[in-house]
């Protein structure tokens, strides 16, 4: 089993910054393709940025294009989410989630999900 601990969220202001972790434990991290998810308040849960397991492979969703960076430390076994330039709609509990394949860009089939780190951006 591996268990995924997010961190890092938080209140900021429209423009700030934040860097979200999630920390897996266990030895299987190296072999899991890794998301970060989204769910804003009253909507569904929607995939924000994606990783393969090498960190070689990465997909970062349209609407925060050029404001996130995935990327991940397998020595670590963590991987992260560098948001820079916040708004106000990125106000959302952000998940991580990892499945058991090389790479994957799929919003479901995940083996794995952590609880949650709430990100508030006020305006």
């Amino acid at each position: 089993q591996v268990q995924l601990v997010e961190s890092g969220g938080g209140l900021v202001q429209a423009g700030g910054s934040l860097r979200l972790s999630c920390a897996a434990s266990g030895r299987t991290f190296s072999r899991l393709a890794m998301g970060w998810f989204r769910q804003p308040p009253g909507n569904e849960r929607e995939l924000v940025a994606a990783i393969s397991r090498a960190g070689v492979n990465t997909y970062v969703a349209d609407f925060v294009k050029g404001r996130f960076t995935i990327s991940r430390d397998n020595a670590k076994n963590t991987v992260y989410l560098q948001m820079n330039t916040l708004k106000p709609e990125d106000t959302a509990v952000y998940y991580c989630a990892g499945r058991a394949s090389a790479w994957y860009t799929g919003r479901n089939e995940y083996d794995y999900w952590g609880q949650g780190t709430q990100v508030a951006v006020s305006s």
